[in-house]
C-alpha cells in the first residue's frame, strides 16, 4: 500500500495523531486537517486515494463534506468516524455514498485494515446520492456494538429490494427494524403491509396472504384482496415466519419464485411485485433439521440475514431508551416527563429484560402514570421489576460477547497469532485499573489482580508501563 495518500479530517487533535502515526508506519502518505473547508479547497486541484473524517466538526460536518468530496470525485472512498452513533448518522453516510462508517473509539489495527481495503476496492465505489431521511417515529436507538451492525446493514440496504430476513428474540424490535429498511428503500413511497403469521387462525392464514374469490369457501361472501396484492410494487413483512404452517410454506415459496399465485376458489394467475421482509424469534435451521421448516424456503428467505440483539446484551442503551420512552409516554398523556434516579437507573441497566424493548416501553408507560412524585425511586417499580433483580446474576456477558465479536471480525480478516496482540493489551488494562483503585501502590494492585510484587513489575516492564 505504499504512497498511497489518505486525508484525515477531524478537528480533535488528538485522533489525527492516532491514526497519523498508526497509517505512516504502514506506507501511507497522510495530510490532515483540523478545518474541512480546508479539505474541500485543497480537492479542487488534488484528489486522494481516501478520506477519512469525522461527523461532527464546526462550520461543516462529516456528512456535508462527504457529499461535496464525491461531487469532486465519485469514485473516492470515505470512511465516516463518529463517537455518536444513530441510525440516521449511519443511513446518510451510507447512502452519500461511505465506503464504511466506524465508531469511535475504534481499535486501530481494525481501522489500518479498513484503509487497506478501501484503497483497493476504490473504484468500485459509485452509489446513487438519495436526500438521507430520519424517522423519529422508528425509536431505533444504540451505541451498542451490535446495534452499530444493524443501522450498517439498514444502511448498505438502503439502495436494494433484496429479502430481508430479521433474526432476535421477542420484544427486540424487529418489525421497528422492518420498517426501517421499508423507509429508507426505493420503495418508501410504496406500500408497506405487515402480517403476523402466529396471530392468524391457521385456517384463515391462507386468505389472509393470498385473498380469495367470492364463494371459495363458506363464508366467502365477496372477494377478497390478499395482503400480497395489497403490497404490489411495496413491502410485505411476515413476522414470526417460523410459525407458518408447511402447506403454506410451499405457496409462499412459489410466490417468491415466480411472483404469481393464485387466489383461494380462482384460476387466474396473479403477477406480483413484492419486497419480502420476514423476521422470527425462531431458530429455523433448528426448525429445517426437525422437518418443520422447509429448507428451500429458508434460503430463499435467507438472502440477506439481520439480527436484533436482545437488551441484556446491550446494556449501554438501557438508559437512553428509557428516557426516550419516559418522553413518549409523556406525551402520550400529556403530563410532565419522569426522571430517573441515579440508584433506579442502575438498577434497571443491570435487569436483563426478558421481554426487552416492548417490556422496557411497557414498564415506561406505566411508571409514568403509577410514580406519585416526578422523580423514579426504587420503591416506584414495579413487583415483577423487583423479582427480577433479584433472579439476574450479572456474569459480564457484554465483554466476552464483544471480545467473541472482535475475535471473529480479526480471523475473518486473514488475522493470525492474534493471542500476542490481545494479551498484553488486556494485561494492560487490568494493571492500569487496578493502580486506579490502589492510588498507584503496586503491592496492593498485585494482590487484587492475584499476582506477586515481582510479577507485576516484570509485566510493567514489559507493557512499557
Amino acid at each position: 500500500m505504499a504512497h498511497n495518500n489518505v486525508w484525515i479530517v477531524d478537528d480533535d487533535k488528538s485522533i489525527r495523531w492516532v491514526l497519523e502515526k498508526a497509517l505512516s508506519s504502514n506506507d501511507v502518505s497522510i495530510t490532515s486537517f483540523s478545518d474541512p473547508a480546508k479539505a474541500l479547497e485543497k480537492i479542487k486541484h488534488e484528489v486522494p486515494d481516501l478520506v477519512i473524517s469525522d461527523i461532527r466538526m464546526p462550520g461543516v460536518n462529516g456528512i456535508e463534506l462527504l457529499e461535496q468530496l464525491k461531487q469532486y470525485s465519485p469514485e473516492l472512498p470515505v470512511i465516516i468516524m463518529t463517537a455518536y452513533s444513530g441510525l440516521d448518522h449511519a443511513v446518510s453516510a451510507f447512502r452519500e455514498g461511505a465506503f464504511e462508517y466506524i465508531s469511535k473509539p475504534f481499535d486501530i489495527d481494525e481501522m489500518v485494515t479498513l484503509v487497506k481495503r478501501a484503497v483497493r476496492n476504490k473504484t468500485r465505489l459509485q452509489e446513487e446520492k438519495v436526500e438521507p431521511q430520519f424517522f423519529p417515529d422508528e425509536n431505533i436507538i444504540g451505541s451498542a456494538p451490535a446495534m452499530q451492525e444493524v443501522f450498517r446493514a439498514i444502511g448498505r440496504l438502503s439502495s436494494s429490494n433484496l429479502t430481508v430476513l430479521i433474526t432476535g428474540e421477542s420484544g427486540t424490535g424487529k418489525e421497528i427494524v422492518a420498517r426501517a429498511l421499508f423507509k429508507h428503500s426505493p420503495r418508501s413511497d410504496k406500500p408497506f403491509i405487515a402480517l403476523n403469521t402466529a396471530a392468524i387462525p391457521r385456517d384463515l392464514l391462507e386468505s389472509e396472504l393470498f385473498g380469495h374469490e367470492k364463494g371459495a369457501f363458506t363464508g366467502a361472501a365477496s372477494q377478497r384482496i390478499g395482503r400480497f396484492e395489497q403490497a404490489n410494487h411495496g413491502t410485505l413483512f411476515l413476522d414470526e415466519i417460523g410459525d407458518m404452517p408447511a402447506e403454506l410454506q410451499t405457496r409462499l415459496l412459489r410466490v417468491l419464485a415466480d411472483g404469481e399465485f393464485y387466489r383461494v376458489g380462482g384460476h387466474t394467475p396473479i403477477k406480483v411485485d413484492v419486497r419480502v421482509i420476514a423476521a422470527t424469534h425462531q431458530d429455523l435451521e433448528k426448525h429445517v433439521k426437525q422437518g418443520t421448516f422447509r429448507e428451500d424456503l429458508l434460503h430463499r428467505l435467507n438472502v440477506i440475514r439481520v439480527h436484533v440483539p436482545p437488551l441484556r446484551k446491550r446494556r449501554v442503551d438501557i438508559i437512553p431508551l428509557t428516557e426516550h420512552f419516559l418522553n413518549r409516554a409523556a406525551q402520550e398523556l400529556n403530563t410532565e416527563p419522569k426522571s430517573l434516579l441515579p440508584d433506579t437507573s442502575d438498577y434497571l441497566q443491570k435487569l436483563d429484560w426478558p421481554g426487552n424493548v416492548r417490556q422496557l416501553e411497557n414498564f415506561c408507560r406505566w411508571i409514568t402514570v403509577m410514580a406519585s412524585g416526578r422523580d423514579i425511586h426504587m420503591d416506584d417499580l414495579p413487583i415483577e421489576l423487583k423479582q427480577l433483580g433479584e433472579s439476574t446474576v450479572e456474569s459480564g456477558t457484554d465483554w466476552e460477547d464483544m471480545l467473541r465479536h472482535w475475535t471473529d471480525q480479526a480471523l475473518s480478516q486473514g488475522g493470525k497469532n492474534i493471542l500476542d496482540d490481545v494479551v498484553p493489551r488486556f494485561e494492560k488494562i487490568m494493571i492500569e485499573v487496578a493502580l486506579k483503585h490502589t492510588g498507584g501502590r503496586r503491592q496492593e494492585a498485585a494482590r487484587l489482580l492475584g499476582w506477586g510484587r515481582n510479577t507485576l513489575s516484570r509485566k510493567l516492564k514489559e507493557l512499557g508501563l
